[in-house]
């Protein structure tokens, strides 16, 4: 049969073209209208200046370094997940139940997260309710009102939520790998320590490079909803972030070439980390393969 090399491309042209209508197009909007500046109704081309304008903006450095903090939860969050499924994969009593139980928060739409902790890290909320009950009230804080604590809360509880995520990945993971690998281990005298550096991680590596990408995806581009809803950016801008910067540029201040500008510069950076995550699985493909 002959081979017909652009067969392949007309099947997959109705799919392309979807595709290209869906994202395309709005790409190529987002950066005209991050290239205009919209005087009386009539854009006009201003080139690179809102770009520039973004770096003397104090709310939006202030929203970057809080991007970057927020980081900070990546190695916590893989460590965490890393930890717990290596417990839950050594069959300790009641496993199945702790694998529901952290994997569950996951489930759980962030609006929902973000209200019950809002309404348990308030100032008269039910954490320090306990605190007074048990008599530990002298550790009652304002935790989402106080400039210092309110990002390190919501970073606790992004912790909490995407934890689960990690810990049934590396679980997955662990219980494809062939058990007598672990008991070549034992017999040849490995501790337990020595058995997870030198069994579950190597084992792990691919999978823990791949939650800690997404993790990192994550926290550049979706704690919105945990922000809006547990601070709304405040008290100050204490916990203002990227993605709400530009929900109140957009559409609280009407600046929407400004709100652009921040969305093409947090999709390039989202960008590299989605390549990088793309040439992570090639390799591990490549060296299943060979």
């Amino acid at each position: 049969m002959q081979y017909r090399k652009h067969e392949p491309w007309l099947y997959l042209a109705p799919a392309l073209v979807m595709l290209l209508a869906v994202f395309g197009y709005p790409f190529v909007r987002l950066v005209i209208l991050s290239l205009q500046r919209t005087q009386a109704g009539v854009p006009a081309f201003v080139g690179l200046t809102n770009y520039q304008l973004l770096f003397r903006d104090d709310v939006f450095l202030q929203a970057v370094r809080n991007n970057l903090k927020l980081l900070l939860t990546v190695p916590v969050t893989v460590g965490l997940a890393l930890v717990l499924a290596v417990f839950l994969f050594e069959r300790i009593m009641g496993w199945r139940l702790y694998r529901m139980t952290l994997f569950l928060p996951y489930l759980l739409p962030i609006t929902a997260v973000g209200l019950v902790f809002s309404y348990i890290f308030q100032l008269s909320g039910v954490l320090n309710d306990l605190l007074e009950a048990i008599g530990a009230g002298v550790l009652a804080q304002d935790w989402l009102g106080s400039t210092t604590l309110a990002l390190p809360t919501v970073m606790f509880v992004i912790i909490w939520k995407e934890v689960g995520f990690g810990v049934v990945l590396f679980l997955a993971r662990l219980m494809s790998v062939e058990e007598e690998l672990f008991d070549a281990a034992r017999v040849d005298g490995a501790n337990w320590w020595q058995l997870q550096r030198h069994v579950t991680i190597p084992q792990l590596a691919t999978v823990i490079e791949f939650f800690t990408v997404i993790s990192i995806i994550t926290v550049l581009s979706w704690v919105f909803g945990y922000v809006f809803v547990m601070t709304g950016g405040g008290p100050g801008n204490a916990t203002m972030v990227t993605e709400l910067y530009v929900y109140l540029m957009g559409f609280r201040y009407n600046q929407m070439n400004m709100a652009s500008a921040v969305s093409v510069l947090l999709l390039l950076v989202t960008g590299v980390f989605i390549f990088l995550e793309l040439r992570l699985r090639e390799r591990s493909d490549l060296g299943l393969t060979s």
